[in-house]
């Protein structure tokens, strides 16, 4: 079983927010972050471009899975890792059963970027939204031969988003309990800083 190292620990969204640390606007893994962003981007691009790029549909579609099975590597194994603290994995026991592993480093270490974490959340949560919106459209426009493509986009970039949000909320947390605390927060930190100026 894989191991943290703790000298890389990071903090998650907002928790510089607890530490009172003011977060770093500098991107420390630019090269994570624009892979992170690249094989995504491309998929979608070359998905939208393909009709004027190439006659053929067998070359457009071996590219945009290409992209998809590069960026679903990527955001797993490498840019979750490094951008935000993140990482999960199946694990087979020796019995045959299989186990859902969801990690998130904590602890007073280094902290990830602001910047970083928005590239990572921005990037991980808006494409799939994008392939969700193209399965209703090459449905509805009677492209099928394309649903399966994009079903293979929605596939693939909806895995590493449940996943990451998976490592975020944790196991035990549900996203509801999630969402109603952060709310909270804010509109307690709004509700305070106004009282602070009347």
């Amino acid at each position: 079983m894989f191991k943290l190292d703790s000298n890389d620990d990071v903090s998650l969204f907002d928790a510089e927010e607890d530490t009172g640390r003011k977060a770093k606007s500098k991107i420390k893994h630019p090269v994570a972050s624009f892979f992170h962003l690249f094989f995504r981007v491309s998929a979608i691009l070359v998905y939208l471009l393909c009709e004027l790029l190439s006659s053929s549909f067998i070359a457009p579609m071996v590219s945009i899975i290409l992209l998809l099975c590069c960026d679903f590597w990527t955001v797993k194994n490498i840019s979750g890792r490094l951008m935000v603290g993140l990482r999960w994995w199946n694990q087979v026991d020796d019995d045959g059963k299989s186990h859902w592993v969801f990690e998130s480093r904590k602890g007073s270490g280094k902290q990830a970027s602001d910047s970083e974490a928005r590239i990572f959340w921005l990037g991980l949560i808006i494409c799939p939204i994008v392939w969700v919106i193209f399965a209703f459209s090459s449905l509805f426009s009677f492209k099928l031969k394309w649903l399966a493509v994009v079903i293979m986009g929605v596939v693939l970039q909806g895995a590493n988003m449940y996943g990451y949000v998976r490592c975020k909320v944790g196991t035990r947390t549900n996203l509801k309990n999630m969402a109603t605390s952060y709310f909270g927060r804010q509109f307690l930190k709004q509700t305070i800083s106004t009282a602070r100026v009347i």
